[in-house]
């Protein structure tokens, strides 16, 4: 059974039951609270509301769990981007009802920026038009909403990826909630031990400021370099004698000169102080934890993002200081090359089907089948496949990887076709796509500077970009979908276990889990399950296996 609910405005809530086609099956009830509203109704299969980030925020600070929602908001965004390609409109329940009503589309409210409390003038959900009943308003989006996805290409993955978001709306406001376990004071001690004492006026610390120096020293010019502003670098190399077109690490690795030693280990540095420096911990821990705001679909492929704090980016030096409880344990799973898994199930190739189901390494199994037992060249090969790298080693492994696994590279070759001519193309569950329109993202994992595949034909550079990101699109953004399952069914898990175990960590393939000692090994075998029915929910019976790489340790750097 479904109900609507929607708040009143005066801390009150209005619901009602559902019918399948999503219309009202039952008259509207009034509770003097959502909490209590939600609370006195087990028997509720699925919560269906506005929005998650909004909504079960406060049900949770009430001590409320919900089991499962329908978010309207997140849905919106998925089915606008399946029928008319039209990734990024606004998304609001506001804006849904406009379009039903073919009136005036209303703008999403501004992101909020990352802060550590709410602010008193936080701007809230987009207002409806006055006069209009929020519960109505939903009712009336959500039953459009289940009419449209029967209407898409595939209903059953349509409704299936609609689930899924939405059970990664609940997870990510858990998360938040929960916080990953940081130890303030090792991180402190950390940034004491590699920057030095600070100094005040903001200026940089201690070592900063000393390599500072020596970078300055070794051009041997007399003149004062900043390492922090490129434009002074390579100024001051071309004085030198030296040519350089940008300041990236692979960069300078290439140049003999006593300023790039320094340089670097001030470039690490600097990052560290300006990103996970003591203003961030200051920030951003609180009594024993860190609470970043999870985005999830905050990519256009549905990978996850954060509002600040850099959740998603924590460097390996850092991961000292994420500590478990005493007597807890962080149980740390990555999933085993996620992406080529997925490719194998998607496309339904059976060679690659049997090699994603060997059980083995896939890239060792690969490398004895294809490439005379060199495993990185498979590797080099297989992933250049997806991401589009077609020049270079690369491009000597794709007629082996074509005659070899001929559905495999077919499905991405048609996919960068598609984005080529611009057409959209979507993840096998139904994500779509932006389109031709819109820039291709920087999200596929490649180094910017790699030359850009010849793809087909003579187009554009515009289209070879935008095909080589719809290549890669059809892959990463189905195992962003795999991903969600095995988040919903984990959280299921834990919870159906009784467990006291909570989900505090997750990126596109790994996902961390708290838990007390004595869970550890359960919660193990819960990720490895979890990552199994999510595979024959999104893909169905096919031989492929989706391993995770587990670890059991106390602190997060233990397992890297």
């Amino acid at each position: 059974m479904r109900w609507a609910v929607a708040e009143t405005g005066d801390g009150g809530a209005r619901l009602c039951p559902l019918a399948q086609d999503g219309r009202p099956a039952g008259p509207v009830v009034r509770e003097p609270s959502l909490a209590e509203a939600v609370r006195s109704r087990p028997e509720v299969e699925r919560w269906v509301w506005r929005s998650t980030a909004e909504i079960y925020r406060r049900l949770l600070a009430a001590g409320v769990r919900v089991e499962r929602c329908y978010d309207v908001e997140a849905a919106e965004t998925l089915l606008i981007g399946h029928e008319e390609g039209q990734s990024g409109q606004p998304r609001s329940l506001a804006a849904a009802w406009a379009r039903l009503h073919g009136l005036p589309v209303p703008q999403d409210a501004p992101a909020r920026t990352a802060q550590t409390q709410p602010s008193l003038f936080e701007p809230g959900p987009v207002p409806l038009p006055p006069g209009t009943d929020e519960l109505a308003a939903l009712l009336e989006v959500y039953a459009g909403q289940v009419a449209r996805t029967e209407k898409t290409e595939h209903p059953d993955r349509m409704r299936l990826l609609l689930a899924s978001e939405s059970a990664g709306m609940l997870v990510a406001t858990e998360m938040g909630r929960a916080g990953v376990p940081w130890r303030a004071d090792v991180h402190r001690k950390l940034l004491d031990g590699l920057l030095g004492e600070r100094y005040p006026g903001g200026l940089e610390p201690r070592r900063m400021a000393e390599l500072a120096d020596e970078v300055s020293r070794a051009f041997g010019d007399g003149a004062r370099v900043r390492p922090d502003l490129p434009n002074d670098i390579i100024k001051a190399f071309a004085r030198a004698g030296i040519s350089l077109t940008s300041t990236r690490k692979w960069e300078l690795q290439q140049i003999d000169h006593p300023a790039v030693a320094p340089l670097l280990e001030y470039k690490t540095l600097y990052r560290l102080h300006t990103a996970h420096g003591w203003a961030w911990l200051q920030q951003w821990v609180h009594d024993g934890r860190f609470r970043p705001e999870y985005l999830p679909g905050g990519t256009v492929s549905g990978r996850w993002t954060t509002n600040g704090g850099g959740a998603l980016q924590i460097p390996k030096v850092i991961r000292q200081a994420v500590l478990a409880d005493p007597g807890w344990r962080l149980v740390v799973a990555d999933a085993d090359q996620m992406e080529p898994r997925v490719l194998a199930a998607v496309s339904r190739d059976r060679g690659l089907m049997e090699v994603a189901g060997s059980g083995k390494d896939l890239y060792a199994d690969l490398a004895a089948r294809a490439f005379g037992g060199d495993r990185a060249q498979a590797k080099l090969g297989l992933l250049g496949a997806i991401y589009g790298q077609t020049s270079g080693d690369a491009l000597k492994h794709m007629a082996d990887l074509r005659r070899r696994y001929p559905a495999a590279v077919a499905y991405v070759d048609d996919a960068a076709r598609a984005g080529e001519e611009g057409r959209l193309v979507r993840t096998w569950m139904g994500r779509t796509c932006p389109p031709a329109s819109v820039a291709p993202p920087d999200e596929a994992g490649l180094p910017q500077e790699e030359e850009q595949p010849s793809g087909y034909g003579s187009g554009s550079a515009a289209a070879r970009a935008r095909g080589r990101f719809t290549r890669n699109f059809v892959v990463q953004g189905s195992a962003a979908d795999w991903a969600l399952l095995v988040l919903a069914a984990l959280r299921h898990s834990l919870s159906a276990g009784g467990l006291r175990a909570e989900l505090v960590f997750f990126q596109h393939d790994e996902v961390i889990v708290h838990c007390p000692a004595e869970e550890a090994a359960t919660v193990s075998e819960a990720i490895s399950a979890a990552a199994a029915a999510a595979g024959r929910i999104a893909f169905g019976e096919t031989p492929v296996r989706f391993p995770f790489t587990t670890a059991v340790v106390e602190c997060y750097a233990e397992a890297k």
